[in-house]
């Protein structure tokens, strides 16, 4: 096992990562900018070092700054988190030139998987079953049209290197595709660098269910169940739940099986998720794959019992998968909101400040808060609005929902305007309570009444 491993993160994944190590007895490294300073994961960690400006270019993302903290450190891995540089694989690649371990996949996994076109191309050759759209990249409008005539409209434009619902489009119809294309491949070479584009048919409604793996350096792979993501904001998740409610066991089956055949496709190693979309006749279809882990993992835990990122610390130190497929077993039903530093009521805008009076909800069987605030913490206004997941776990999941409804009642974030209301507005919503929900739900019923 590591004796040393640097956080490539802030917030709560690396506090959660932290106490992974604390309770492995690793010591841990923390990386932080200027406007981190005083933040929980800095006074956590047994060493912490500044590594730039606000700026997450001049600072997270600064690969060489990260790597120059580890080796100066003596840190022996890195474990970056989600986001920032989680699924680049030339960071992945830099730190085996450095002799440091990176805590997730190998480099040439993320590339293929990372691309979705490639993974699109591994999924078909696997006989995982893929959303009817383009075999290649589209980098023109005469392309997209050819495309879009031949799968039929509905579709969705799609960033090739995206992730976090960057250079994603839905066009309804022909009329709409020129500027959604435009629009759509800019966002994507801003944000990845990368302009090349594909199309997939629109599967709308549908349920967005992902299936979370584990696989280790010598072929042993297993999957921990699945969860439901389909309450969306603009390609954003808000709420999550596991297991989905009222998939049928065979067709639980049949995805943990296709996402053991994507996982193997690419002799997948550490943690991962395969996302799947399944449509209101029962078919599924492979989506893409997160090479890292997820922010709803505390779900999986929750049901599964697995620590995943301890999972990750030991895959990642060359420790065999001791836990094999027969060993899961999901036990209740868990939910996690995510609670946001923004007004839902001003399209969610961004709301940072400073926390006068926090209580943060405990107690009982089952409730778990992930977060980095503390009384006093300034939010900062440079990176993502999210300040805390709760999660809970029920013998079931109507017991699930009234402990949210209880947790939520109890969160107090004086300073700060967050979505805590409008969260407890969704969960006991009629249709979340019945389970009668899609990735339409959020966007087109429950925001216009809600906004009303």
């Amino acid at each position: 096992m590591f004796n040393k491993v640097l956080i490539a993160n802030r917030g709560e994944i690396a506090v959660r990562i932290i106490r992974g190590c604390r309770e492995l007895g690793i010591k841990t490294v923390a990386i932080f900018s200027e406007a981190d300073r005083d933040a929980l994961h800095v006074e956590m960690a047994d060493e912490a070092i500044c590594i730039g400006p606000a700026k997450a270019t001049d600072s997270y993302l600064n690969m060489h700054s990260v790597l120059s903290a580890a080796i100066v450190s003596g840190a022996e891995a890195i474990h970056p988190g989600f986001g920032f540089l989680a699924e680049n694989s030339m960071f992945a690649e830099m730190c085996e030139e450095c002799q440091i371990k990176f805590i997730g996949p190998m480099p040439k996994t993320i590339d293929s998987m990372g691309n979705k076109i490639n993974a699109r191309k591994l999924m078909i050759e696997a006989r995982v079953p893929v959303i009817p759209g383009s075999e290649g990249e589209i980098s023109t409008l005469k392309e997209a049209k050819t495309i879009a005539d031949e799968v039929g409209y509905p579709i969705m434009l799609k960033a090739a290197a995206g992730g976090g619902g960057k250079g994603i489009r839905k066009v309804l119809e022909e009329s709409e595709l020129e500027k959604q294309f435009q629009s759509a491949q800019q966002e994507a070479l801003a944000a990845f660098g990368n302009g090349q584009m594909y199309i997939e048919k629109v599967i709308y409604p549908a349920r967005h269910i992902e299936v979370q793996i584990l696989g280790d350096h010598y072929g042993n792979i297993i999957h921990l169940g699945e969860r439901d993501c389909s309450l969306q904001r603009s390609n954003q998740k808000v709420l999550e739940e596991a297991p989905a409610f009222g998939l049928s066991n065979e067709l639980r089956e049949m995805m943990g099986e296709a996402a053991l055949k994507a996982a193997q496709a690419v002799n997948y190693e550490n943690a991962g998720t395969i996302e799947f979309l399944v449509d209101l006749d029962n078919n599924f279809y492979f989506m893409e794959m997160n090479t890292r882990i997820q922010v709803e993992h505390p779900v999986t835990e929750m049901v599964t019992g697995v620590d995943i990122v301890k999972w990750q610390l030991k895959i990642a130190a060359g420790e065999k998968l001791t836990l094999k497929q027969k060993d899961i077993t999901l036990t209740g039903h868990a939910i996690e909101c995510r609670i946001n530093a923004e007004n839902p009521a001003f399209n969610f805008a961004p709301s940072p400040g400073t926390v006068n009076n926090l209580l943060l909800p405990s107690g009982g069987i089952g409730l778990r808060v992930d977060s980095a605030m503390y009384n006093g913490y300034s939010i900062p206004p440079f990176y993502d609005s999210m300040i805390a997941k709760v999660i809970v776990h029920g013998e079931n999941r109507m017991e699930a929902l009234a402990k949210m409804q209880r947790a939520l009642s109890e969160l107090v974030t004086d300073g700060l305007v967050t979505n805590q209301d409008f969260q407890l507005d969704l969960i006991t919503h009629q249709q979340i309570i019945d389970g009668k929900y899609d990735t339409s739900f959020l966007q087109e019923t429950f925001l216009p009444e809600w906004l009303k």
